[in-house]
């Protein structure tokens, strides 16, 4: 055999990215996927190839230490013919002085940059990503229109708010914008694990379910170099809301730019979107998932102890329950589980506690979540507990003894994401639990041990308190709330009622009073009712609400007769003004647009320092696009601006707005925008 005489080569890079998906990231280098074939021009030096004469000795390499032991290092011949489960070369072409090599790396070899040796003529580079398009690779996934929303989108949707009212808030994942796989690789060298043992870090790559619990790790800072350092009090100095994101490239650049110093600040949302953003950019099939009444459960009980004191005042504990939270669900096989464990996994980057010593959580199989089935990695035991913690809530009173009060809280619910190809929300609880009161979710608890709930639960004492609402709460406006009592016994009841309410942030952290009512003889006769409102007012609730717009809502009704007590407690949010867009001009490739943006000012008061902002992937070129109003906008006026950009790619593309002003902040809309070749 006649080893080839190679004078030079070309990898073909536009056509090899196009045809593995990855042209987004650009076609200036190669960036392919594992499981499948890619072709690259050989042009010999000297003499003609002939099959079964000319030989060729391929050594593909990734890691500062490879090792064909590890998995890092493949050594491989010509071939007659390629084969995809294992790193495999042929020459496709005609014989003759120029050759098409087709090469093909194994659909379990590590992920990330590579070179490959040609012989005695040289080397190339390229990257390796994950291949959900392959069926041999464990991300693989038999779905289409899942691949294009799951690994191609670069924008999306993230479910805020309240389970009441869930707010669609706009994020742009910009995974294929310059230079974020590189951060994204970068992620995975700087964690400790690699610092530690490069080698067996760099094999482990091979894996996702070793690669999503390290980005659950390494997106938050707590233990390592991290991307973002999470904050939940109003105190930003030295960085920013989190609220100010738009989208994760900002975020990624900034880490990197910094030498990997921490990004300040994230809360669940920007965690998991980030996270989002790193695993699509490396080829997993993943989405941004929210719980709302999301329990955190600091002891592993099961079980949610809230305090409140004689006025029906929430008391801060360790254990919390969240307004909403926010997760990552990634799609993968689990070859260390049953087959049944396969598809959607739980990863969650905010750093909440702790799991096997390190800030993280996950992956978990969705599916053993709903059968409780807790002794499965990882974390089954913590994230079971979000969704289906019981509540229990306790009233202290002056004496310092405490009485169980009747409640009817039930965490886990309307968990939500993004609906394939649409904005709209997709109700996806059935995932995680079986219908309440059902025997599945019985077995469920059973297997999960979770005696709280297997237990007789609260006698309903009779007495019943809800919390209605008017569709018509928007920041500015005063409006009022509801506390509707019933009797449901055979009895008169003369009862107090205490309805209040205060600000409060998404992680249930209380903040100051917006309203209260104290009826000491509330009179129901038997199967009658009271409705009772309470005026929330601007002047009042403006200074105390957090950038979450959220107000917690509680009614306690003590009943004098036997003592018993019934709380209700609901949170609202209050809408934002809406921000609308109009496109200027014929939406193509490389023309340049203007979006006209307004939002009418819907507060009492002046809105000073009033600036827009707009990013989108592959419209505004990678960078945020701000436009400051020289004027101030008073009450029932518009603010308008103009902002120019210029899209690089055709296809349906988010642009994603901000609003910031002095009395108004992080205000967020979006316009799809389908731009034409």
């Amino acid at each position: 055999m006649e080893a080839l005489d190679i004078d030079r080569w070309d990898l073909e890079c536009e056509f090899n990215n196009t045809d593995h998906r990855t042209d987004l990231n650009g076609v200036d280098r190669l960036i392919v996927r594992r499981g499948q074939v890619f072709t690259i021009s050989l042009y010999l030096r000297s003499g003609n190839y002939q099959p079964g004469v000319g030989s060729l000795d391929l050594v593909a390499e990734t890691g500062p230490q490879p090792s064909e032991q590890y998995g890092t290092r493949a050594s491989f011949g010509l071939s007659a013919d390629i084969d995809t489960s294992r790193w495999s070369a042929a020459v496709t072409g005609p014989p003759g002085d120029t050759l098409t090599l087709s090469i093909c790396a194994a659909p379990d070899a590590p992920i990330g940059r590579y070179t490959l040796t040609l012989g005695a003529s040289g080397q190339i580079e390229f990257i390796l990503l994950y291949n959900p398009w392959c069926p041999d690779d464990a991300v693989y996934m038999d779905n289409e229109k899942s691949l294009e929303e799951y690994v191609l989108s670069q924008d999306g949707i993230i479910f805020r708010g309240s389970s009441k009212h869930p707010i669609a808030t706009p994020w742009n994942f910009g995974q294929f914008e310059s230079g974020i796989l590189d951060i994204c690789l970068r992620i995975l060298d700087m964690n400790p694990k690699c610092l530690r043992n490069p080698g067996k870090d760099y094999s482990g790559r091979r894996n996702p379910i070793y690669v999503s619990r390290v980005l659950s790790a390494m997106v938050n800072c707590n233990d390592d170099k991290g991307v973002l350092l999470g904050r939940w009090t109003d105190d930003y100095e030295g960085g920013v809301s989190p609220m100010f994101w738009r989208g994760s490239v900002e975020i990624l650049r900034n880490w990197d730019s910094q030498a990997c110093q921490p990004v300040r600040y994230g809360q669940c949302w920007v965690f998991a979107a980030v996270a989002c953003s790193i695993s699509r950019a490396l080829g997993i099939p993943c989405r941004v998932v929210t719980n709302y009444f999301s329990a955190h459960d600091t002891n592993g009980n099961l079980v949610i102890e809230r305090y409140i004191n004689e006025n029906g005042e929430p008391i801060q504990s360790r254990d919390m329950i969240w307004n909403y939270h926010c997760w990552l669900e990634s799609w993968m096989t689990r070859p260390d589980l049953k087959s049944e464990f396969n598809g959607w996994q739980a990863s969650d980057p905010t750093p909440q506690e702790k799991s096997e010593g390190v800030y993280c959580c996950g992956p978990i199989p969705v599916r053993a979540i709903k059968e409780g089935d807790l002794m499965f990695k990882y974390d089954a035991l913590f994230v079971f507990s979000e969704v289906n913690a019981d509540v229990v809530t306790f009233r202290k009173n002056k004496d310092g003894s405490t009485s169980q009060v009747y409640s009817t809280a039930v965490v886990g619910q309307k968990i939500s994401t993004k609906s394939v190809g649409s904005d709209a929300r997709e109700d996806i609880t059935h995932l995680y639990k079986y219908p309440e009161g059902s025997d599945e979710e019985r077995e469920a608890f059973k297997k999960a041990n979770h005696q709280n709930k297997l237990l007789h639960q609260q006698q309903n004492p009779g007495l019943h308190v809800t919390i209605k609402v008017t569709s018509d709460m928007s920041k500015g406006c005063d409006f009022d709330v509801f506390a509707v009592v019933t009797n449901n016994t055979q009895s008169e009841k003369k009862c107090r009622l205490l309805f209040g309410s205060c600000a409060v942030s998404y992680s249930g952290v209380t903040g100051g009073n917006c309203g209260f009512k104290d009826l000491l003889n509330v009179e129901l006769p038997p199967g009658g009712g009271q409705r009772v409102a309470l005026r929330l007012n601007y002047s009042k609730y403006g200074a105390l609400l957090t950038e979450d717009n959220l107000i917690r809502l509680g009614a306690l009704l003590l009943d004098y007769t036997t003592k018993e007590s019934t709380l209700a407690v609901r949170n609202i949010v209050l809408e934002n003004p809406e921000i609308k867009v109009r496109i200027l001009g014929e939406p193509k490739v490389n023309r340049k647009l203007a979006a006209e943006i307004t939002l009418q000012n819907t507060l009492p008061v002046q809105l000073d320092n009033c600036c827009f902002t707009i990013e989108g992937a592959n419209l505004t070129g990678g960078c945020v696009i701000s436009e400051t109003l020289n004027s101030s906008v008073g009450p029932g006026e518009d603010a308008k601006v103009k902002i120019y950009f210029t899209p690089s790619h055709s296809g349906l593309r988010k642009l994603v707005v901000d609003f910031n002003s002095s009395k108004l902040s992080h205000v967020k809309g979006y316009r799809n925008v389908i731009i034409g070749k």
